[in-house]
């Protein structure tokens, strides 16, 4: 035995230690290597490894939303059909607008249900690095991770809300048909809108401010111009394609055709488009946070 390459030591609780000095000196010797661009190559490898941050700061808002309120998580349904109701008797009963055949209540709310997860994921999203100031300042980890984590919040909400909306159905005695299924894609949909949309104006927000103040307007504003409280088939043929410009218009259309069966139509063209322009808004989003996310740090 080489006494180079052992060491033999002993404890003061009499055991011999025997410690092998080539590994100690390779382990001494370990280089830690800084190389330029190193982070940008593996980000999404190490967005996969911070999965357990993501999980934490999704639960942590789910229970600090609705904490110290009266009636709790009750608003994530009461919001919902409040608006509903407005709607129902502002467009149905006043305006006396078409509903296709169907009760004007489900009407709307099959359209409210993806619009409020749409509206409340944006506003979420879009405030979330603000929201988490110290966290992005201290820490390094992809930045991805806090405006997709906020969205988990809105999407416990949009399941409770459904409740409200199963039950409408079996009031109504509407049953689901096979068109059901189309709802989770439409699902993803709304998810990429809000978060396409939401990194955008997040990214925006770290360096300007005036749009936290933006984010409400647009929301409300959104709500008017989308085919919430009335159906867009109200809408001359002529300018369905160009009223399609707005993204959630196809996301609401399928919502409603899924949901209500045979008596609502689909308008194919504009529902493509607004496929396509999700498709392209969420990859935009994505590249533009990431060319501005190594900035974050400095100037939040």
């Amino acid at each position: 035995m080489r006494n180079d390459k052992w060491k033999f030591e002993k404890e003061t609780s009499g055991s011999i230690v025997i410690r092998d000095l080539d590994i100690e000196k390779s382990m001494s010797q370990k280089e830690l290597i800084i190389e330029a661009g190193r982070t940008e190559g593996q980000y999404w490898k190490d967005l996969w490894e911070y999965r357990e941050l993501f999980y934490f700061l999704a639960w942590r808002d789910i229970l600090v939303r609705y904490k110290q309120t009266a009636i709790g998580i009750t608003w994530a349904v009461l919001r919902p059909f409040l608006t509903m109701v407005v709607f129902t008797i502002v467009f149905g009963k006043l305006a006396k607008l078409p509903s296709e055949g169907v009760p004007y209540p489900i009407l709307v709310f099959a359209a409210m249900l993806p619009w409020q997860f749409f509206s409340s994921s944006l506003s979420e999203c879009s405030n979330s690095l603000i929201d988490n100031t110290n966290l992005i300042s201290k820490v390094y980890f992809p930045r991805l991770v806090i405006p997709t984590s906020s969205v988990i919040v809105s999407l416990a909400d949009f399941f409770l809300a459904g409740m409200i909306l199963l039950g409408m159905m079996l009031w109504y005695e509407i049953w689901p048909t096979w068109r059901f299924i189309v709802l989770l894609p439409l699902t993803v949909v709304a998810f990429a809108a809000a978060m396409g949309g939401g990194l955008i104006i997040s990214a925006l927000n770290v360096k300007y401010r005036d749009f936290r103040y933006v984010i409400p307007f647009i929301v409300q504003f959104g709500l008017y111009i989308s085919p919430v409280g009335f159906s867009s088939s109200i809408v001359p043929d002529k300018w369905r394609l160009l009223y399609s410009l707005n993204p959630m218009v196809g996301v609401i259309d399928g919502y409603r055709w899924a949901i209500l069966g045979k008596d609502i139509s689909l308008y194919l063209p504009g529902f493509i488009l607004s496929l396509a322009l999700v498709v392209l808004l969420f990859i935009f989003g994505i590249h533009f946070f990431r060319k501005t996310e190594k900035t974050f740090a400095d100037i939040i």
